[in-house]
């Protein structure tokens, strides 16, 4: 196990330092000129070239790459191109948010979908069950933009019980605080609620259905006891692979539902970076997500052969 977890930390580190090049490659083949963006159209040459040469854009990419790479893992991040104020002073507070908001989301995921879904796995065939499945093929069927603009229109539009639009800080009162988070947290967490609870289910039932949980119901063990220790550790391992790749959706779906609810997110200063071409702000937040989502994969890695361990990826242990 110790060296899987040294693979897997060598692997991310490899990864990081090649989606570091990729991010700088990708941000400099956007379309429009930085000097233009800073200095606007009517800037004289001379101004353009003086700009050109304090940005250091006649140097080499591979130059300008080592130069940015440096800087920004040892913790100088830039600034930014349209403010001029430092990166690491707007990409840290939009981070605190947008964790809050994706921790919550994942968490409402993680109970509910797993909690609906060996429940229906329980009571197969029940109303319940009927219930839960059909709320599980409209979730996956029904894209999040969707599901943002029913919640607007019912909970702010027509009933103005919680507010459609903004941000409320924790140091505004806790009620007040929510009510902001409620409707994205919701729109993010009913899709992926709904692929959670679907592959648990049908894991659950496999499992439910297997030969050692038939033998541990004919030595008269209680239901509760072969639920929880026999069928629960192996049915839930589809499952944590599921809410793994879930975060890359969640990731993504942060950067829709942040401009929608214009919660002051990564998301929402992302599309702002990439809108102003501040390639600072974008190659830093960029970055930085995709750190976010390797670690994730990497909990969810050690998860899975703490909950089986006769799996060493690549062979099995006997």
């Amino acid at each position: 196990m110790p060296i899987y977890v040294i693979q897997r930390i060598g692997a991310i580190i490899v990864m990081v330092a090649v989606m570091s090049v990729l991010v700088f490659a990708a941000t400099h083949l956007l379309p429009g000129n930085v000097v233009t963006m800073i200095l606007g159209e009517y800037a004289t040459p001379e101004a353009q070239a003086a700009m050109e040469k304090k940005l250091g854009l006649h140097d080499p990419l591979p130059v300008q790459y080592w130069r940015w790479a440096s800087k920004f893992f040892s913790g100088d991040m830039g600034e930014s191109l349209v403010t001029q104020q430092p990166v690491a002073t707007v990409v840290w507070p939009a981070l605190q948010k947008s964790l809050v908001l994706a921790g919550v989301s994942l968490a409402c995921v993680t109970l509910v979908g797993i909690g609906l879904g060996v429940l229906a796995a329980v009571r197969k065939g029940t109303p319940f069950d009927h219930a839960v499945s059909l709320f599980g093929y409209l979730g996956i069927s029904v894209p999040e933009f969707f599901w943002a603009v029913i919640l607007i229109v019912v909970f702010a539009g027509a009933f103005h019980w919680l507010p459609s639009f903004g941000y409320a800080p924790p140091n505004a009162g806790l009620g007040r605080f929510l009510s902001y988070l409620i409707l994205p947290v919701v729109t993010l967490s009913l899709t992926l609620i709904a692929h959670v609870l679907r592959m648990t289910r049908s894991s659950m039932l496999e499992v439910l259905g297997s030969d050692y949980v038939k033998v541990a119901r004919a030595k008269g063990i209680p239901e509760r006891t072969v639920l929880v220790r026999h069928a629960l550790r192996n049915g839930l391992l589809p499952t944590i692979t599921i809410l793994a790749n879930d975060v890359g959706f969640l990731i993504g779906g942060i950067v829709v539902i942040e401009s929608v609810f214009g919660f002051p997110g990564m998301g929402r200063h992302l599309l702002s970076s990439i809108e102003h071409h501040d390639l600072p702000m974008l190659q830093a937040m960029v970055l930085i997500l995709t750190v976010i989502y390797a670690v994730t994969n990497l909990g969810a890695d050690l998860l899975y052969a703490y909950f089986n361990p006769k799996i060493r990826y690549g062979r099995v242990v006997s």
